[in-house]
């Protein structure tokens, strides 16, 4: 029985492999996505580490101006999404992981 979950877990692991390399890249426009999403992670990683809450931090997303009408939603979301998190991982590692879990993402959607 062992020996069977660790064929199927191999043979997921080598699937998902080559789902991975028959993807089409993503645009330009999708990684500039990506990256704004990550700063935004990062920053709001550092406000809650530094001890600002969500609110005074949604206040001040929602007082900015934003290049796209997308972006002030996404931008609260992201951070509610961060604050809600247990994690205390240093904002570099939050910005990173956010940043090729959204490649990730968007090179599934494709």
């Amino acid at each position: 029985m062992r020996c069977a979950t660790v064929v199927f877990a191999v043979t997921g692991l080598l699937l998902s492999m080559v789902e991975v390399a028959h993807a089409r890249p993503v645009t330009q426009n999708q990684a500039k996505m990506c990256r704004w999403g990550s700063e935004v992670a990062k920053n709001a990683q550092q406000l809650k580490l530094s001890g600002k809450t969500l609110w005074s931090t949604r206040r001040s997303i929602e007082g900015r101006q934003y290049a796209k009408p997308w972006m002030k939603k996404m931008a609260v979301g992201i951070t509610e999404q961060t604050f809600a998190s247990r994690s205390r991982m240093n904002p570099k590692e939050v910005k990173d992981t956010y940043y090729q879990g959204c490649l990730r993402h968007e090179m599934a959607r494709r």
